[in-house]
């Protein structure tokens, strides 16, 4: 079990954490003996939210623990028991280990529409009890380190992005989850002290309006403070007014440090409520004027990528952020789904496809494999394409095809290439080593550096590749025919 500091990652047993078809159609499984017959599943998004250009792979640190510990508990066997489930299902769960073989790509990673993040592939019932939790986990990770990434893409190089937002979030696992892939994705540090514990780096917090409110005195407060932490003294400066109150006694307070000998090397304000652009601007010329050309800006109160933007343009002054609401509750929902692409049958893979009036909703069929190209002189990922399972990869003169679209096609020369699914688990023996979050960290900075800034635009994005070979989409496009003949036999 992945622990942090101390703290296990999953405190619980979240074996039963599974909708109930899954057991209704693992027990039909097993009735019909099909149990140890081999299935591939895949996880993947159809569209990134909020129409971006690209999302953040995140999860497998809880999805690993959590394969490690499924077990069926004498509790959970009696829930069966009292809804009537067959003794044979039952013996069966109370026997229960996870013996698959699971291929993800890394936390960190930039990933888009389409394309496998995480494929299981196990006996039937195996790979069909585990299916919620992992879309559970994977979509709510994936929201947090998206949105955090969306906001520190919007934020200049230099400024710093704290995560604020555990007392936003869906609960105290969520909470801790959006600190944690916060900082993965960038965040610079977390005000949820649980979660810095864990990650054994400091805490990070100003104060709340409650504290100026429980001095006779704003003045006083923020004289307190300083006098308390005064090698990090921020001040929160919209209580009464900003600009009439606040920041003339923040300097008031400076002043006083400066006399008395105290260093005003860690002195700062907080703006958390009204116009930030206009009120940032001004609290700087004060600032400046009063001789705190040093003293440093923090903005909060409910950015995104989109308020980051606008500041930026208005030319608001700031020289760190404060984020909540935009990283613990993103807008847009990751809709990862996990549907079957092969069945093993007499000890040969058969490819499935799900079809659909709607293109956007047929999947890529087969068991695959999946690679990132770049482009070698400029080290950009220029698409990534899928492939049957034994299919052999073209080093050069490869063309890759769009699944929806044969027409679409383009060719690749002088690139490099990279298989993105990493083995996490092989026959049920976990075989690969988790990294800690802050090399997560270095490792997706580098990751987003890999793409062109066209794709990682805000507004209307360039659409990223994720083709297939020739030999794949011709494949994807005769399984489909095939199906559809059957329909209207």
């Amino acid at each position: 079990m992945k622990i942090y500091n101390g703290h296990e990652r999953l405190p619980r047993n979240y074996t039963m954490m599974s909708d109930a078809y899954e057991f209704t159609m693992s027990t039909a499984y097993l009735l019909k003996n099909k149990q140890n017959e081999e299935a591939v599943f895949d996880v993947f998004f159809r569209k990134v939210p909020n129409n971006g250009g690209y999302a953040v792979m995140a999860g497998l640190d809880q999805i690993i623990p959590y394969i490690e510990n499924l077990k069926f508990r004498e509790q959970d066997l009696d829930f069966f028991r009292r809804n009537h489930y067959p003794e044979e299902f039952i013996t069966y769960l109370k026997n229960f280990k996870f013996t698959g073989s699971i291929y993800a790509i890394p936390d960190g990673t930039p990933v888009f529409p389409n394309e496998p993040l995480i494929t299981v592939k196990a006996p039937l019932i195996e790979a069909q009890i585990v299916e919620t939790a992992i879309l559970s986990i994977i979509n709510g990770s994936m929201e947090h380190a998206t949105g955090a990434r969306k906001i520190i893409e919007a934020t200049p190089r230099g400024v710093g992005v704290m995560e604020f937002g555990s007392r936003r979030a869906a609960g105290v696992e969520d909470a801790i989850n959006s600190s944690i892939y916060g900082i993965m994705a960038g965040c610079i540090g977390t005000s949820n002290v649980m979660a810095a514990d864990m990650l054994n780096i400091p805490g990070m917090g100003t104060m709340a309006h409650s504290y100026i409110e429980s001095f006779p005195s704003e003045y006083e407060a923020f004289l307190h403070y300083a006098l308390t932490y005064p090698n990090n003294c921020m001040l929160l400066v919209d209580t009464i007014d900003t600009l009439k109150s606040g920041v003339p006694n923040a300097i008031r307070v400076f002043d006083y440090m400066k006399e008395k000998g105290i260093s005003t090397e860690h002195i700062g304000i907080r703006i958390d409520s009204g116009d930030l652009a206009y009120l940032s601007k001004e609290a700087r010329k004060m600032l400046n004027q009063a001789g705190y050309p040093n003293a440093k800006i923090c903005l909060s109160n409910g950015l995104d990528d989109e308020k980051i933007e606008n500041l930026l343009i208005q030319g608001a002054e700031f020289d760190s952020l404060g984020v909540g609401d935009n990283i613990s509750r993103p807008n847009g929902r990751m809709g990862c789904v996990y549907k079957e692409v092969a069945l093993k049958e007499n000890g040969i893979w058969i490819p499935k496809i799900k079809i659909s009036n709607t293109t956007a909703k047929i999947i890529n069929p087969d068991y695959k494999k999946l690679y990132r190209v770049y482009d070698k002189e400029t080290g950009f990922a220029l698409a990534d394409v899928m492939t049957r399972r034994n299919e052999t990869m073209k080093r050069e003169d490869l063309i890759i095809v769009n699944p929806n679209d044969f027409t679409k096609r383009k060719n690749l020369n002088n690139f490099e290439l990279r298989e993105l699914q990493q083995p996490i688990f092989i026959e049920g023996r976990l075989v690969y080593d988790d990294p800690e979050i802050m090399e997560k960290q270095k490792y997706c900075e580098n990751e987003m550096h890999s793409l062109y800034p066209e794709v990682k635009r805000r507004v209307n994005p360039q659409e990223y590749y994720v083709d297939g070979t020739e030999d794949y989409v011709e494949f994807r496009t005769e399984m489909i025919e095939n199906a559809r003949k059957l329909v209207l036999k």
